[in-house]
Parts: C-alpha cells; structure tokens; sequence
C-alpha cells in the first residue's frame, strides 16, 4: 500500500472540488491512496451535498460583513459550511477495499482524525478528538455551519473545547474521499504549517499501513478539469436543492 502525496495547488473553490472528485471518480488507482493539501485563489466557503444555498447564503452573510463577496460552492462531500478564508485544507482518497474504506463512517472519520490530532499534539496543540455528541463550550452556534459546533469525532481543543478541525466524507464504488480543513486561530502552539502536508501523510500512513511517497499528479484527460470545474461552479449544481 501506498500513500502518494500530490503536489500543492492553489485554485477556485469550483476547481478545488472538482479535482478531489476527479481523484476519487475517475483516476482510482488500486492499492494507492493519495493525499493532498491545497490553497483558495480567493476567500470562499464550501457547503455540504445535502445543504440549501439560501441557508448557506443568509449564513455567508452573517460571517463575512462587508468584505467581498467570497466564493461559495457545494461540496461533493457532505457536511456543514465550512470557512476557507484561514484554514489548512487537505483531502485523502482511500481505494475501495482498504480496511479505512470499509470502515463505517464514523470510525474512518475518528481515525483520520486521531492521525491529525497527533501531529498537532507533537507541536504543543492539546488537540484530541471528540468523544461524545454533547454540545462543548461556546457552542452555540446555528447547526449546519461546521466551526460553530464540534461534531462526534472532530479535533478539538482539550483545554477549552474548541473546535479546530472537521471533516466530510463520500464513499463511492471507487473508495472513499475525505475532505477535512483545519481551522488556523483555534490551532494554537507552533504548528509548523509549510511542513504540515509531509508531517500528516506520514501520520495517515502509519493509520493507513502504507509507506507515504511524493508523486506526481494524474494525467487528466484534456478539458476534464476544466468541465468538471465548469459543472461546480454552474447553478444547476449550487442551488439544486
């Protein structure tokens, strides 16, 4: 088993859900899993499959104020809304098969998260995981927006319960994608984040059983990306429910 660590992209939010679709639907390569951390060409904000563009807009709104208008995008993965202007985004794909794959949700989402909250233990962060569905301090905010609230099994602050990481997921008949973003100011410590991508796949690789590799990316077919990414940013996709 392999881990391949993909290089760093910085894009649109329509293409940076577009590619972790891409890698898990159509470029699955049987006994690799793959990993990858990557920026936002602008402030912008993804939300879950099954969530409603209205609610994600009055809640956007509510977060950004006055400053531009940010990109907004719904996500492959479900999930709540999920803020991207200061976070650490990354995504893994797992092949079908793997024992991570064939997890139930909830464990595969506690695993990934244990591997990440040992990173950020090891850099003065007490990180742990959620061990319950009771609601934390502060927590208080609406359901559906993912930073106001920690779910079961999301990376947060041991000392004071704030949440600092969360995830989404999708399985298909290809493997398994996992969307997670960590959220920088609750990440207090020394967190060395230029080194962060070498230092969590070698964390997932352990969790995974797998020797983690740099590689380079998929070839695309040509224009795949691009429609993809046309698909993601369309109406039809964004407010379909």
């Amino acid at each position: 088993m392999h881990l391949e660590i993909l290089p760093e992209r910085t894009a649109g939010a329509a293409e940076n859900m577009a590619a972790d679709f891409l890698l898990l639907q159509r470029h699955p390569r049987p006994g690799v899993a793959r990993f990858r951390h990557y920026r936002w060409r602008h402030p912008a904000f993804t939300f879950g499959y099954s969530q409603r563009l209205d609610f994600i807009r009055a809640q956007v709104a509510a977060v950004a104020g006055d400053e531009r208008p940010p990109e907004i995008c719904r996500r492959p993965t479900g999930g709540g809304l999920v803020d991207h202007r200061d976070d650490w985004t990354y995504a893994l794909v797992v092949p079908r098969g793997h024992p991570l794959e064939e997890m139930r949700a909830s464990e595969s989402y506690r695993a990934v998260h244990e591997a990440l909250a040992s990173v950020l233990r090891a850099h003065g962060v007490p990180a742990v995981t959620k061990p319950s569905a009771e609601p934390g301090a502060g927590e208080d905010g609406p359901a559906g927006v993912c930073f106001e609230r920690a779910e079961i099994h999301d990376v947060v602050n041991a000392d004071t319960g704030v949440k600092i990481a969360g995830a989404a997921q999708k399985r298909s008949r290809h493997g398994m994608l996992f969307q997670g973003s960590i959220w920088r100011p609750a990440a207090a410590g020394d967190v060395p984040w230029d080194d962060l991508t070498d230092l969590m796949a070698a964390s997932l690789a352990s969790t995974l059983g797998a020797e983690a590799q740099h590689a380079p990316w998929p070839d695309f077919a040509e224009g795949e990306l691009e429609g993809l990414t046309e698909k993601y940013s369309s109406p039809e996709w964004n407010d379909f429910r």
